[in-house]
């Protein structure tokens, strides 16, 4: 058993704030079949709705959110099970529920629906191998070491048809309970791990760290000093020194007259069904539909957006009038390799502004595309909103796994926030799943009794002018077999949505820098800069998508990584106008602030020969033609569609990247400096640092157990 600790602010509360964990070593990495067969355990126990660990320590009150799981891709694999936001006193408990709940189904045994579902789950996986946007020999490759590494043949969890054919016998066999007795019973290899706050460890261990060095300089002779201020001096000379010409030359490399001229064509052509909008996506996908049912959340008024956004987190995790919400989630991956929703915005190039969609999700094999869509009327029409505690569980997970994200991804978060303060687009972005969305749950979470009837009342106001057949889009990726299965099965949903009386609500941000500085017990920053060129009559050009790959390996590189320390550094600009700038785990704000402001002269001095200039394009031309699954070629076709971007747009851009020159780099500098002018800010990180550089900001408050707003 061991106990760390790990530093929150002030403003952050030490009550409910303990990860409890017990891990125990789980299965052999060498085990085709314990390798999978524990990936489906931890769907069965832990991340299914109604996962049994997972209920039983809610239920308990142990924690808000209940996470863990199979690790494996080590020698070692293990299993752990995870209470956030629980208090240390509960140690004694949390042990006794997951040894207790584990005991009684090895005894009892799963529920084989759920089990089923599992296998299902992840049998689709393997069979779809769809890796997003990572290449799948890639991917194939590495799952190949996961055995390759440790003697194991490299082939082991690629050939997986005799493995689930032996899982889906386990079932009935209980093999899946022989494996809860076996390693997460009776495993004498066990590890009790707790995380406990404390106030402020990033500044004592500053301080600490700070003692230390000053002992070691002391200890050092006037000599060593000075060699160590030498080495230093050595070190920033090597930075600043570009590699000889004659080394780089040695590196092979393509020319522009290798790559290809013609973009990938957007596939996408718009239909109509019993009078409803389909985005047909055509194009072989080995027998599965990717679905999309999208509806335009302009028939929300602003203030009820916060809603659309936590109705995400509810739809599909709550009973209907049919099933139960664990039984809902098994007859879903029984019948369907998943069901999820989201919502998003697509911005509108010609007209300005932009579409935001509530977004439903699926993949399903042809056969099965009548079960899509009913499936999805009964989620859409008869989910059940009363159960206040089951509603409080689901906003609390909502909150838990928000604040995650933020803490992992503050470069993200810190540029939506920034770009808010002059975008429609963003500001929905951020009331649906950023920082102000995130506030809205601290809000609700932490005062749901008194909110409770407001919050629901919320949700049913958003799901009544939602979900109608007058605001449905259809987006549809299949063959031509596939489709000739969509008119049938759309009846499903359409004749049970209501037809909807079309009223539409604009939408209109506040508009003004706010520059806001987000404090946390976090020892680093993220720091975005954000503006627009939009209506400054500067043009969109190619040669912006060459600026963000040489921004990210020149100059932003060598400066706030190489020399700055920061761990990363991203920009982008957009079609619509928009830019940022941002660092990711920065031990600096103001400085990496001045970097930005200095990339204008940068770019009107810039000068490259022809080689350098091909490398540029040559790593452009790799982000625009990164290899595309059928689902995403599909997504790509429908954010064309909403945006009105065309081919004859996406050859024109690609004639720019390709024939770019040093002058038209040199003439990027006037749209940057717009963007620069534009002055919002948002810095994410360290509550010492923000305050020390806060003249940046308009205000500087905490990331969490902030004032909802």
């Amino acid at each position: 058993e061991r106990e760390f600790f790990y530093s929150v602010s002030e403003s952050e509360d030490l009550e409910h704030a303990t990860y409890l964990s017990v891990n125990t070593s789980a299965g052999n990495e060498l085990s085709p079949k314990e390798y999978i067969a524990f990936q489906v355990l931890e769907y069965v126990l832990l991340d299914a709705p109604g996962a049994p660990l997972k209920k039983a320590l809610l239920d308990a009150g142990i924690g808000d959110d209940i996470m863990g799981g199979y690790e494996n891709g080590i020698l070692q694999p293990y299993f752990s099970v995870i209470a956030k936001n629980a208090d240390r006193e509960q140690k004694g408990e949390f042990l006794a529920v997951v040894k207790g709940t584990l005991r009684k189904l090895a005894l009892t045994g799963l529920n084989e629906k759920s089990l089923r579902a599992g296998i299902n789950y992840y049998e689709f996986q393997y069979r779809e191998a769809d890796f997003g946007s990572a290449p799948k020999g890639l991917m194939y490759g590495l799952q190949c070491l996961d055995s390759w590494l440790y003697g194991g043949d490299p082939m082991m969890h690629l050939e997986y048809e005799d493995t689930f054919a032996a899982l889906k016998k386990g079932v009935e066999e209980g093999y899946f309970e022989g494996l809860i007795s076996k390693y997460l019973l009776d495993n004498p290899y066990e590890a009790v791990v707790i995380a406990s706050p404390k106030r402020n460890l990033t500044a004592r261990v500053e301080e600490q760290t700070a003692r230390r060095l000053k002992a070691y300089k002391d200890s050092l002779s006037r000599e060593e000093i000075e060699g160590l201020i030498r080495q230093t001096k050595e070190l920033k000379e090597y930075q600043d020194t570009p590699s000889p010409k004659e080394e780089l030359e040695k590196i092979p490399m393509l020319s522009r007259e290798e790559i290809g001229r013609e973009p990938a064509k957007l596939i996408f052509e718009e239909t109509k069904v019993d009078g409803i909008p389909v985005i047909r996506h055509e194009m072989f996908t080995s027998g599965i539909g990717y679905l999309k049912v999208l509806f335009d959340t302009n028939r929300v008024p602003a203030e009820d957006l916060p809603y659309v956004g936590l109705l995400k987190s509810i739809l599909g995790y709550v009973d209907t009038k049919r099933h139960s919400y664990d039984d809902l989630s098994s007859e879903i991956f029984l019948n369907t390799g998943g069901m999820s929703f989201s919502v998003t915005s697509y911005p509108r190039l010609e007209t300005g502004g932009f579409t935001g969609v509530f977004a439903a999700s699926g993949r399903v094999l042809y056969e099965k595309l009548d079960f899509g869509f009913e499936i999805l009327a009964e989620i859409l029409e008869e989910s059940i909103l009363e159960d206040e505690k089951r509603i409080r569980e689901i906003l609390n997970e909502a909150k838990s796994k928000a604040q995650m994200k933020l803490t992992g991804s503050g470069h993200t978060a810190a540029v939506a926030r920034a770009t808010s303060y002059f975008s429609d687009t963003s500001y929905f972005n951020d009331m649906t799943g950023g920082i102000g969305y995130f506030q809205f749950l601290e809000s609700c979470a932490r005062d749901f009794d008194s909110k409770k009837e407001e919050i629901i009342g919320g949700l049913r106001r958003v799901m009544k002018a939602l979900f109608t057949r007058n605001n449905m889009t259809v987006s549809y990726t299949a063959d031509e077999t596939g489709f000739s299965y969509l008119e049938k099965a759309m009846k499903k949903l359409t004749a049970v949505l209501p037809e909807g009386d079309g009223t539409i609500y604009p939408f209109h941000a506040p508009k003004g820098n706010r520059n806001e500085g987000f404090t946390s017990a976090s020892k680093v920053n993220y720091v975005a800069r954000c503006g627009t060129f939009a209506g400054s009559g500067y043009s969109y050009t190619g040669a912006l998508r060459i600026l963000k790959i040489m921004l990210s390996y020149d100059y932003l590189w060598i400066n706030i990584r190489v020399k700055g320390g920061a761990y990363g550094c991203m920009s982008a600009v957009g079609r619509s106008g928009e830019g940022y700038f941002v660092s990711y785990r920065d031990p600096n704000v103001k400085e990496s602030n001045d970097i930005y402001e200095g990339i204008p002269e940068y770019l009107e001095h810039f000068d490259a020969d022809e080689r350098d200039m091909t490398k540029y394009v040559i790593g452009t031309i790799s982000e625009l033609d990164t290899p595309l699954t059928p689902s995403l070629k599909g997504a790509r076709g429908l954010s064309a569609w909403y945006s009105g971007v065309t081919d004859e747009m996406l050859k024109k851009e690609r004639e720019e990247v390709l024939n770019a020159q040093p002058e038209d780099i040199r003439a990027l500098a006037g749209i940057v400096r717009e963007i620069l002018k534009t002055g919002a800010v948002c810095v994410v990180g360290n509550e010492e640092t923000i305050k020390k550089d806060k003249e940046l900001f308009g205000t500087i408050r905490p990331l969490f157990n902030g004032t909802a707003g």
